[in-house]
């Protein structure tokens, strides 16, 4: 059977650790980049947007779409390489705190 209060203390003590992780999430960064590396944006653990490099040669009036489409495709690429970080992250934080369950997978709460 299972000890139901080393339980719950294992779930507080994943608590705390996470809340901790979380905070530290700020100085994860990513990169991602489109246009052959012509737009380059940088986001951190908070998915928000810390810097965007933009080649000077897309600054031009008639480049006007394809640079909007660069930019979102960077910032796609850069949140989606920050997700599996900051999954990365977490798991490390949790890692062997919390019993092995059957059917209960903690990997998705993050």
């Amino acid at each position: 059977m299972f000890d139901f209060m080393n339980i719950m203390n294992k779930v507080k003590e994943a608590q705390a650790k996470i809340k901790e992780k979380q905070a530290e999430l700020v100085h994860l960064t990513a990169e991602g980049e489109s246009g052959a590396g012509m737009v380059k944006v940088v986001v951190n653990g908070h998915r928000k947007i810390v810097d965007i490099a933009i080649d000077d040669s897309l600054i031009t009036p008639e480049d006007k779409d394809m640079l909007k489409d660069l930019i979102v495709a960077a910032t796609n690429k850069a949140f989606e390489s920050i997700d599996i970080k900051i999954k990365e992250e977490m798991k490390q934080a949790t890692e062997g705190m919390m019993p092995n369950i059957p059917g209960m997978d903690l990997g998705n709460m993050f």
